[in-house]
């Protein structure tokens, strides 16, 4: 047997960066960070001698290895934060004693989002029960790792060794008395030492990757009513109707981007992929609702569109400044008796990066993974023909072939269905059930069959997946899942 450290993150995330000036988060915690922790707790209980024995078998022991999950790291907005308090007597001037006068630097704070919460450190050596027990007191003792906001929930156990890579730093015997003489002298404590892998490992290569970039406009909902995830194709096309008569208002009409109108020159349907625009809803959380937070723009990979200058002025005019608010604000509208049936009117405001609710994270989407799952509905690009068993067989066929289409490789697995597997997403209608919980899609999708599915690749790829015909309007969009 050996002895096992479990850490499950209770708030789903971990705020740890690399270093103090560094705007990388840290994941999974080191070696030398998780047995400052214990050493944090061993002095809020009382510095008891029996549990100072137990830290410091812990330190002669090897590096553990550990086995955490993938992530993905949150973007974080810039806060403006005081440095260290200014001393009188470097001078009489010193006015930045006053909190009115004191200097703001601009700082990001890591936190890495890891598909799954718990993490494994693993020894191979085998502690004495009175050891193993006093160990278990301070972990059960450790609230957090990393920020205090970083809560999480630890104990040591006897278990078996994970096959996995040992950690990146790790202590050495005499590290609880440099920890205690370093707090004593209030100085901060130096990094543990890097562990030495003893082979070489070749590198990974990148995973594979979809032809939509990673980078998105996001926009924001302000007011008005939100039509429900639904309706969302019918506004995803409202948002790209308005985006065209930008450039006619611009004088563009007749040169109006393929990337962005998704017409080819001849006026027939482009045959690269180009701009699409996507719901944000608040799925995939406990509780979970389903609410349309906003949109987002979603160019192909390496088209340059957001940059673009042209492009950018347009977006400018449909956004113009709102004196009240202080910030640029998108409006959508559409009148009663199109496509929507309805009219309505929302407002969307551009969001600042790392701003804004989680659910308008692009990182949801864009994060490698094995699995995905559809939040909105795929829409099958031929009519099915098949009955029965076969036509699931037809469907997953269909499936395998749009994740080519978008230069993604073949499934390992597809499991179709008329649910999503995410909380909070709308089902495809079943027969018999009221008009309301239809999907409302553009005329020419309307004749098409709708299916939810999940995904598995054999190896990790890159979102953003947007799966179907109906791709361009927020259709068939998928979102990675542990």
């Amino acid at each position: 047997m050996a002895l096992v450290f479990e850490v499950e993150f209770l708030a789903g995330f971990c705020a740890a960066a690399t270093g103090p000036d560094n705007e990388t988060a840290e994941w999974p915690i080191e070696g030398d960070r998780l047995f400052s922790a214990l050493v944090a707790s061993w002095g809020a209980r009382g510095c008891r001698p029996e549990e100072a024995e137990a830290l410091r078998w812990l330190e002669r022991q090897s590096a553990p290895r550990v086995r955490a999950s993938g992530w993905t790291q949150r973007s974080s907005e810039i806060f403006y934060v005081p440095p260290n308090d200014a001393r009188i007597e470097r001078g009489k001037k010193a006015a930045d004693v006053f909190p009115a006068l004191r200097k703001r630097q601009p700082r990001r704070f890591a936190v890495a989002c890891p598909e799954e919460a718990v993490v494994r450190y693993s020894w191979r050596e085998e502690p004495e029960p009175t050891v193993l027990g006093a160990l278990d007191r301070l972990a059960r003792d450790t609230s957090y790792l990393g920020a205090s906001r970083s809560l999480v929930r630890c104990r040591f156990q006897q278990g078996e060794e994970d096959d996995a890579e040992p950690v990146g730093r790790w202590v050495y015997p005499g590290r609880l008395d440099e920890l205690v003489r370093r707090f004593e002298e209030k100085r901060r404590p130096l990094p543990g030492v890097p562990v030495l892998v003893g082979r070489a490992r070749a590198a990974d290569p990148p995973p594979r990757a979809s032809v939509f970039a990673d980078r998105w406009l996001v926009f924001e909902h302000l007011d008005g009513e939100m039509p429900a995830l639904l309706a969302s194709a019918l506004v995803a096309r409202t948002i790209r109707d308005a985006i065209l008569s930008g450039y006619r208002r611009e004088g563009l009409g007749d040169r109006i981007p393929e990337v962005v109108s998704g017409h080819a020159p001849d006026g027939g349907p482009a045959r690269t992929a180009h701009l699409a625009i996507v719901p944000l809803a608040f799925v995939g959380f406990p509780f979970a609702d389903g609410r349309v937070l906003g949109y987002a723009l979603v160019p192909p990979r390496d088209s340059g569109l957001l940059g673009d200058e042209t492009f950018r002025r347009v977006l400018r005019r449909l956004a113009p400044v709102d004196d009240e608010r202080g910030h640029r604000v998108l409006t959508i509208a559409t009148p009663a008796g199109t496509e929507a049936g309805r009219a309505f009117r929302i407002e969307l405001a551009p969001r600042s990066e790392g701003a804004g609710r989680r659910s308008l994270d692009p990182g949801l989407y864009t994060r490698p993974a094995r699995r995905f799952a559809s939040v909105t509905p795929i829409v099958l690009d031929r009519h099915l023909k098949e009955r029965g068993a076969a036509r699931i067989d037809e469907i997953a066929e269909q499936l395998r072939l749009a994740c080519e289409r978008i230069g993604l490789p073949r499934p390992s697995a597809v499991v179709p269905n008329r649910h999503s597997a995410l909380e909070g997403a709308a089902s495809v209608r079943l027969e018999g059930a009221p008009a309301w919980t239809r999907w409302r899609l553009p005329d020419e999708l309307a004749s098409r069959q709708l299916v939810h599915a999940v995904l598995d690749f054999a190896e990790p790829v890159r979102g953003p997946v947007l799966l179907g015909a109906g791709r361009f309007c927020g259709l068939g969009l998928m979102r990675p899942v542990p």
